[in-house]
């Protein structure tokens, strides 16, 4: 089986399962990874979430397996607020908070 066949012959549930042991170490069943099984796992979440589940992330890989990344320029125009528009107001008078 090819790695491109591997990759889409996974299920939703089945990268959930691969993402949990990744995360705990261990499979389902409670057996630990082995750092070949740890390794190779991670190699696979990371495939897949490339490919299947993009992401708006500033660092990333992307689905041709190359890190993506975005610049500060675009990382601070997509967190900016129309102009006039506040996130939030807080008084500096303490009288006022009374």
């Amino acid at each position: 089986m090819q790695f491109e066949d591997l990759l889409a012959s996974i299920t939703p549930e089945t990268f959930e399962r691969l993402v949990s042991a990744v995360e705990i170490g261990r499979w389902p069943d409670g057996v630990a990874l082995s750092e070949r099984q740890k390794e190779d796992t991670i190699q696979l979440v990371m495939a897949y979430q490339a490919k299947y589940c993009p992401s708006d992330e500033p660092f990333r890989v992307g689905a041709d397996g190359l890190l993506v990344t975005r610049s500060k320029r675009e990382m601070r125009d997509a967190a900016a607020t129309p102009k006039g528009e506040r996130i939030a107001s807080f008084s500096l008078n303490q009288e006022d908070s009374k």
